[in-house]
């Protein structure tokens, strides 16, 4: 990826929250309906402040100028899109059916995940952020958009995802990159952290996977389940993860390892029905994407792709899934 040519691109598409025409009136809605959707993008607010803290972690971790500039408008990306999931909640709050908050799993979970980020290695951190923004991109968001069919959200959604294609972007980029034997070396030569930061760092993971289940559930899952009943984006979704995880030099790193290694536990004819659900519990996502969902032709096919074209296909998905 040319970094430059990136960050002129981030810097063009730049666009403001008043270019959205917040005059027009919404589209009548069923109480339920109405109900659901302005949750749902009480949510989308939050989960999109999380994701500007976690750009915010990598651009301070990033060692070129370049990419810390990428990452800081990814940054502002993400806080203007928190702007307008809570416009958007307003805009179907039309009658107060009650008093709207974040989802309290939302809430639990935003603080250790931010902890874990910062506190360990950059490699894992992008691993979380690389599968938070395919499951908003090829799964929610869009569902979320063709579900409320309204055309403010339709310019909206628009709008986010065309920030949401660079993020993803450079997302497969920095998996490219963590996954190179340049890195490795690099790492190889650090020395170790202290012991005290260490367990800083696996006492917030553990809180991560402590609340991952409640988050994954209420706010992901069932909301899926609402606007994509078929659940064939959701499974696209966590496919992508799948196959970035069957290029080699991705699958020897340890984290992808005890991705896998948890995997096969869950698959395995013996030991499934014995430690299944402590898997799902632990990784906080349901068996339904936790099993293989790649054919082996689909896998030997990501081995040869490069990352660039794993992003394309996965952008790609937007529009035909």
């Amino acid at each position: 990826m040319d970094l430059a040519r990136m960050l002129d691109r981030c810097r063009r598409d730049q666009w403001e929250v008043g270019e959205i025409d917040w005059e027009s009136p919404p589209r009548p809605l069923s109480v339920a309906d109405e109900v659901a959707f302005v949750q749902h993008f009480s949510d989308m607010a939050g989960i999109e402040r999380l994701a500007a803290a976690l750009f915010a972690e990598q651009r301070d971790r990033a060692s070129c100028p370049v990419l810390r500039e990428v990452f800081a408008t990814f940054v502002a990306d993400e806080l203007r899109h928190a702007d307008v999931a809570e416009r958007l909640a307003r805009r179907f709050d039309v009658h107060g059916y009650r008093a709207y908050r974040m989802n309290p799993a939302l809430v639990r979970f935003t603080p250790h995940f931010v902890d874990t980020v910062r506190h360990l290695s950059a490699e894992v951190a992008n691993v979380y952020i690389t599968t938070g923004e395919l499951i908003l991109d090829v799964a929610l968001l869009r569902s979320l958009n063709d579900a409320v069919a309204d055309p403010v959200c339709a310019q909206a959604m628009e709008r986010i995802n065309r920030d949401e294609s660079r993020h993803i972007a450079v997302d497969f980029h920095m998996i490219d990159y963590y996954s190179s034997p340049a890195y490795q070396a690099d790492e190889a030569r650090r020395p170790p952290r202290p012991l005290r930061r260490r367990l800083r760092a696996w006492w917030a993971f553990a809180n991560t996977f402590r609340h991952a289940a409640p988050f994954f559930r209420e706010v992901f899952f069932r909301t899926m389940d609402r606007v994509d009943p078929t659940g064939r984006r959701l499974v696209e979704a966590f496919k992508r993860i799948q196959l970035v995880s069957a290029k080699p030099q991705v699958a020897r790193r340890p984290f992808v390892r005890f991705l896998s290694f948890m995997q096969g536990t869950f698959e395995h004819p013996l030991l499934g029905p014995l430690f299944g659900p402590l898997v799902v519990r632990i990784l906080g996502i349901e068996a339904r994407v936790l099993v293989t969902l790649t054919t082996e032709a689909e896998r030997r096919r990501a081995r040869e792709q490069s990352f660039d074209d794993m992003a394309a296909e996965a952008l790609a998905l937007k529009h035909g899934v």
